[in-house]
């Protein structure tokens, strides 16, 4: 949108709105519109003590939280005032029609320093809890990320009373290094050494204060917004009854403590009812070597003591514990989700798949650098975001079928990885890990029904034990070591969407794709048009978008 430094920001700001609304056809024009203007800036904080430049948005780290209701139209105006491109994504948040606006660098050219993107979103059907963080090289390592909640409207049903009120817990592993110092690291061939810690909120042990009345009841929306590791969530003295995952009511089941993977979101209700005082919340990771932990203060308002002692432990057993929680978070087949009907009317476990895609990922070595591969491709991104390219039709950016459809045990190459899929095909996706360490997959722009997750090897018989009926719908699945998981998806939303490893390290170094759904309608019904402020970038220079200068 143009040089917005200095007194021109606030002239940029109005005028890129006053524009937006104007011209904006990506969204229907009867819902409310919100507004928000970001300016993202370098800051120097101490997350663990240690003096360190972190990612802020309007000053702040964790970044402002977005509240948001089903259906309504979001102008997010972001200002880039680093030294470096930067792009936001919204993890969860699946932009309908819209891979657009999705903010990873296979579908958007990034913002360069000194300019600004207006990102226009509609949160169109959708409930939940969710975040979003900055997708460019290291930069989430840095920061940059905040909470995301879009809320039911009035007219649907919840299932369970409002809390007394609604609070975000962003958790996740931290480093002491420079964003730019671990990119090096990577750049250079090596794996990242072990975080130096965890934090909860921006901040170190017990640096976050969460304040409840006694005998209420108050909803905690957690994510791990971390790079490299699980972590496992508990609150001292209190049952987590877990309501919400992703967007999905769940059963109401209560936990002591719950595992939380690399880029995944859940809701939670905890009541005040033991003695007043103060209590740890806790996060430590999971499936490490080293437990690393760190915590923030429950405290009751009417509190007669401070913490004291240790926090408490978390569970000591490591596959067969999580597997068998993973397993309970099941589908509330009678709760509204973003419309009145239940989540059950829709019974996916009736619908014939089209097609079965196994994915397997692991770590190689290629022109003697560490990567990472899904199917044997190594991901590279090309000198053009692939959305640009399919729109503009610029050759030799990337060719479909790029990408395998199953493990072909060959060794690994670098490619710029792209998958066909037709339009509302009905798709059998199975991950597979053969390695000794958990991973984390998402898929943008989509949720997905989570039938299986075993141990060992996936075989066609492993469908006899598929959930058919109650499974969780969800954006992003873990897979646990020497593991598979086996997911269903209907493919509705036509876009360029990034399928991708949620460990940054492993994305960064190649283990994440594109699936290109299209339609060949060519119809505003199925995908909105190219946005008439979208930036251009690398081949796509000098291409002319429709009405541009209108």
């Amino acid at each position: 949108m143009g040089d917005c430094r200095g007194d021109r920001l606030r002239a940029c700001c109005f005028i890129t709105i006053l524009v937006m609304l104007l011209v904006c056809c990506c969204t229907n024009g009867e819902d409310p519109y919100r507004f928000y203007t970001w300016n993202v800036t370098y800051g120097d904080i101490y997350p663990l003590g240690v003096k360190q430049q972190v990612i802020l948005i309007n000053g702040q780290f964790p970044g402002p939280q977005i509240e948001t209701v089903t259906n309504e139209n979001l102008i997010i105006n972001v200002f880039n005032s680093l030294d470096q491109p930067f792009l936001i994504s919204w993890n969860g948040v699946q932009q309908r029609r819209n891979s657009w606006q999705d903010g990873v660098y296979g579908t958007n050219c990034p913002i360069p320093p000194g300019r600004n993107f207006t990102y226009t979103l509609q949160v169109k059907d959708q409930i939940g809890s969710y975040f979003y963080f900055p997708s460019l090289a290291l930069h989430k390592a840095a920061g940059g990320y905040g909470g995301f909640r879009i809320l039911s409207r009035s007219v649907v049903p919840v299932p369970f009373p409002p809390p007394a009120a609604d609070y975000t817990i962003l958790a996740g592993d931290w480093y002491n290094k420079n964003h730019n110092d671990l990119k090096a690291i990577l750049d250079s061939g090596h794996d990242l050494p072990f975080p130096d810690g965890l934090i909860i909120n921006g901040r170190g042990a017990n640096g976050y204060t969460f304040t409840v009345d006694q005998g209420k009841t108050y909803r905690f929306r957690i994510s791990n917004v971390g790079i490299t590791t699980s972590i496992n969530f508990r609150i001292q003295g209190h049952k987590l009854l877990l309501v919400e995952v992703e967007g999905t009511h769940t059963l109401q089941n209560t936990y002591d403590s719950l595992d939380i993977h690399l880029g995944q979101s859940l809701s939670v209700l905890v009541t005040a009812d033991q003695p007043a005082r103060d209590y740890y919340i806790v996060a430590s990771t999971r499936f490490t070597s080293q437990v690393l932990a760190t915590t923030a203060i429950l405290h009751y308002s009417n509190s007669a003591a401070a913490v004291s002692g240790p926090p408490p432990g978390g569970p000591t057993t490591q596959i067969d514990w999580s597997l068998e929680q993973a397993r309970s978070i099941r589908l509330n087949l009678t709760a509204s989700a973003a419309r009145p009907n239940p989540q059950g009317s829709y019974h996916y476990g009736l619908v014939k798949t089209t097609r079965t895609i196994r994915l397997a990922s692991s770590a190689a070595v290629i022109n003697g650098k560490q990567r990472y591969d899904v199917n044997g491709v190594s991901f590279i991104p090309a000198d053009t975001p692939l959305k640009l390219a399919d729109y503009f039709k610029i050759s030799g950016v990337f060719s479909l079928g790029s990408i395998p459809d199953a493990p072909t045990g060959g060794g690994a190459y670098l490619k710029t990885s792209v998958m066909a899929a037709d339009y509302r095909g009905y798709v059998e996706i199975v991950f597979e890990n053969p390695e000794d360490t958990v991973q984390s997959w998402h898929i943008d722009g989509y949720s997905f029904f989570v039938v299986g997750m075993d141990r060992g090897q996936w075989t066609p018989a492993s469908r006899l034990g598929y959930n058919l009926r109650d499974a969780i719908a969800r954006c992003t699945v873990q897979v646990y070591p020497k593991s598979w998981s086996a997911v269903y998806i209907a493919l509705d939303n036509v876009g360029m969407w990034n399928v991708r490893s949620e460990n940054w390290v492993r994305q960064y170094l190649g283990q994440q794709f594109y699936l290109r759904i299209f339609s060949t309608a060519n119809s505003w019904r199925d995908e909105y048009p190219i946005p008439r402020n979208a930036l251009v970038c690398g081949q796509a220079l000098g291409r002319r978008k429709p009405n541009e200068n209108l």
